[in-house]
């Protein structure tokens, strides 16, 4: 299999040879075993399904929950002349019937599937008849409870797992601790133990810097303003990202925002002048980065704290991929405490909270208890939250609530994209001749861009790549397609910005609502666990920040980075040796007991951690104690 995947990997990509341990997990894979593969932002996951899912007969299935990566992967394997397909939320019946039918007659080698899709009746009974090479399981921490991303829809894949018991799965991740490793092997198992392969997640190019910032926003100006090159600036919300972009614009800094509200034809064209280097800094909320191939970013700055150290890692780590020297700096002041603090609060609202949406949720629709089943309204959250006094993060977050307890089911922006069919058929069309210019030039950009038009289905567009195409204003090509549905040529459902509530079961009297642990309590202590692990990283001083973050994933070093903000804090006021004395008195005190004792234990001490950490390794040079993997003692 070696030689196959070295000649697949210079035919199709242009490399010569595996990094890390890409070959490892290909072969793991290709022998048909359960593989999970622990790899940072950067180690090169793709090739290590793309690759054997190309060297293997059928067809690999790969589970990913952002559509917009999947959508990418797909047209790049297609440049490469690969053959693979996606299938996501909004697709018609059409076109995923024909795409699953393509894989089962092996005219598709990847086939790229949203988590919500696998439960659908139509995807598992095309599935019995796919010949499946592996299933690939991308964002696999999003399957664990323990992780920072937990999505219910990725439980789903424990019911392809019995339909096809004997199809080995490859589990990638990039941020994982040791418990949601082992819990995304529990979840996956298939009663077989599962080959687990990790990268170092050691980033010796990048240093990382938690910047004290009364004024951020000078601090952020200041920064980048000292360091060239590319640079993402993460925010914590959308407004925050224009307003952001806005003033490093005036400053003289070519800068653009990206965040999930903008067009997807303005996302691409957004992503691309960053991408080609036409604009230097990106300023974004979360939604953006996944898949992102842009080795040369020079600087990641996160102006706004994220809620979890996992976050964190993963998008600083966008920064130095080319392994030249790149800074990832978190901006940090005492307003950051009280805002996470206001996350718990506002991501999981009181029971009695969930209870009252609940009600008027039921008030708002006119729901009586015990009706309601499968009943299905838009939501427009702005009303709701008029009516009866609301904040809408809150609410939002009470109905993700309510949506994993099972009561409801919350469908948010993705699902109401505009959609439309032709009334006439193809050969009618081309006779019209009352057309505006505007009018004809959408119809030409619908024939270009989608098949499947003339059917009697909807099909889904996109509005801003038909202004792109046309060059007409968005509200103009709306004002086409409006006349033209007007006229009968078309019938055509705008875009709706409001999101949907379905009732999952009748109506219940909100006092007998449950909320289980895995709904509730257990999330919010684990939420609750990740901001305190984010704010003492942010507030620690005496500890190397690359150690700090390898050990929150597990991994153990004895040597600091020797360049994050406190490591060259150190090397301006190194310890003197009376200090690192004290320390040893201090160990030997703690030792007396002639107990053994966890080096975490020494934190305690109240000195600068690395006067103890010279005490350590002094003392373990000279036989006075015995460091046992995590544990001092006396020998």
């Amino acid at each position: 299999m070696f030689d196959e995947g070295l000649s697949l990997l210079k035919k199709y990509w242009g490399y010569d040879s595996f990094r890390g341990i890409q070959r490892d997990i290909i072969d793991s894979i290709c022998a048909g075993h359960d593989t999970l593969g622990l790899m940072p932002t950067g180690g090169g996951k793709s090739i290590t399904f793309q690759v054997p899912a190309l060297a293997m007969e059928g067809v690999c299935i790969v589970i990913t929950p952002l559509i917009a990566l999947m959508k990418d992967q797909v047209q790049h394997l297609r440049r490469r002349h690969i053959r693979a397909a996606a299938i996501y939320t909004g697709m018609s019946r059409d076109a995923i019937l024909t795409i699953l039918e393509n894989a089962i007659f092996g005219a598709v080698k990847l086939l790229y599937v949203s988590p919500e899709r696998l439960s659908s009746d139509i995807f598992q009974q095309k599935l019995r008849h796919m010949k499946v090479s592996f299933i690939c399981v991308d964002e696999a921490h999003c399957i664990s409870q323990w992780g920072y991303d937990f999505r219910p829809s990725y439980l789903a894949i424990g019911q392809i797992r019995t339909i096809l018991p004997h199809c080995p799965v490859l589990a990638l991740t990039a941020t994982a601790t040791p418990l949601v490793a082992k819990d995304i092997q529990d979840k996956l198992s298939c009663g077989q133990p599962f080959h687990v392969f990790q990268m170092s997640f050691h980033r010796p190019n990048l240093a990382y810097i938690v910047r004290y910032a009364t004024d951020k926003e000078q601090q952020l100006l200041h920064i980048l303003h000292s360091v060239e090159g590319a640079a993402i600036v993460y925010t914590r919300s959308r407004q925050r990202s224009k307003e952001t972009a806005e003033l490093l614009t005036k400053a003289g800094l070519s800068t653009t925002y990206f965040h999930a509200g903008l067009d997807d034809s303005e996302k691409d064209q957004r992503q691309h002048d960053w991408q080609t280097d036409h604009t230097r800094i990106i300023v974004a909320t979360n939604a953006f980065g996944m898949g992102i191939d842009k080795p040369d970013v020079r600087l990641v700055i996160h102006i706004d704290c994220p809620d979890s150290i996992e976050a964190y890692f993963q998008e600083a780590g966008r920064a130095g991929r080319d392994g030249k020297k790149a800074y990832a700096v978190l901006l940090y002041n005492n307003h950051d405490n009280a805002k996470l603090r206001k996350r718990i609060s506002d991501t999981f609202p009181e029971k009695d909270y969930l209870r009252q949406v609940y009600d008027q949720l039921a008030y708002f629709y006119q729901v009586a208890v015990g009706a309601g089943y499968h009943a299905t309204f838009e939501f427009p959250i702005d009303k709701f939250c008029h009516t009866y006094g609301h904040f809408p993060v809150k609410v939002e977050s009470a109905l993700k609530i309510l949506n994993r307890a099972g009561y409801i089911e919350y469908m948010e922006e993705d699902e109401n994209r505009a959609r439309l069919h032709f009334c006439l058929d193809r050969d009618d069309l081309y006779r019209l001749k009352d057309n505006s210019p505007n009018e004809d030039a959408v119809i030409v950009a619908l024939l270009r861009n989608y098949s499947g038009l003339f059917c009697n289905e909807f099909q889904y567009i996109d509005e801003s790549l038909l202004a792109q195409q046309t060059q007409l204003p968005l509200h103009q090509v709306y004002l086409a397609l409006k006349e033209l549905s007007h006229r009968h040529i078309l019938n055509y459902i705008p875009q709706k910005k409001t999101p949907y509530v379905r009732y999952m079961q009748r109506r219940e009297d909100s006092l007998h609502l449950l909320f289980p642990p895995a709904v509730y309590d257990t999330l919010k202590e684990r939420y609750t666990e990740r901001i305190d692990q984010m704010l003492h990283y942010a507030t620690t001083t005496d500890q190397c920040r690359s150690r700090m973050l390898l050990s929150y994933f597990g991994e153990k070093t004895s040597h600091d980075c020797g360049h994050c903000d406190v490591c060259i804090e150190n090397k301006r006021h190194p310890v003197p040796p009376e200090e690192t004395e004290e320390a040893r008195q201090h160990i030997m005190q703690l030792l007396s007991d002639r107990q053994p004792h966890s080096l975490m234990c020494l934190h305690d001490i109240p000195l600068r951690y690395e006067a103890i950490e010279n005490a350590i390794q002094q003392m373990v040079d000279e036989e006075e104690v015995i460091d046992d993997d995590g544990f001092i003692s006396l020998p």
